[in-house]
């Protein structure tokens, strides 16, 4: 089957405007796309993580920030506010883990790098990657085959 975004008439359009939304609410486009990899490696969407990893080095991310972004927290390449975006998007992302998912530490240590609109666009690139690795995984899309 083909992403059900793609199956179901009108369905994919307002995903594209959400994450048009998103890229223009001032986040730093480099860790947008490192947001969307981390979320998609966790999630293992092999469609996700190859595409992700191709849009994140469009987006000038170096192949030594690629390699070692499943290990940000102990690899020197990332900025604060990047380590913040990753903290972040990983507790959203493994909200069933513990009781309290997304932690006030993790939203404070986010919220001083990034203003309200740029929380919200972080959020919002969290939960679109979340549904877009969950329709691609659960239809098990192939990595590369969107091009």
């Amino acid at each position: 089957m083909q992403n059900p975004a793609v199956v179901l008439s009108g369905a994919m359009q307002p995903i594209q405007d959400i994450l048009k939304a998103v890229r223009s609410a001032g986040v730093d486009g480099q860790t947008l796309e490192l947001v969307h990899l981390r979320i998609s490696q966790i999630n293992g969407c092999s469609a996700c993580v190859d595409g992700g990893a191709k849009a994140a080095r469009k987006a000038g991310v170096s192949d030594e920030r690629l390699a070692a972004v499943a290990a940000w927290r102990e690899a020197p390449y990332f900025t604060p506010a990047e380590r913040a975006a990753l903290a972040l998007a990983e507790a959203a992302t493994r909200l069933a883990d513990r009781s309290d998912p997304v932690s006030d530490e993790v939203w404070d240590t986010a919220a001083t790098y990034f203003e309200e609109k740029q929380l919200a666009a972080l959020v919002l690139m969290i939960g679109v990657t979340n549904l877009f690795n969950r329709l691609n995984a659960t239809t098990r899309q192939i990595a590369g085959a969107w091009g």
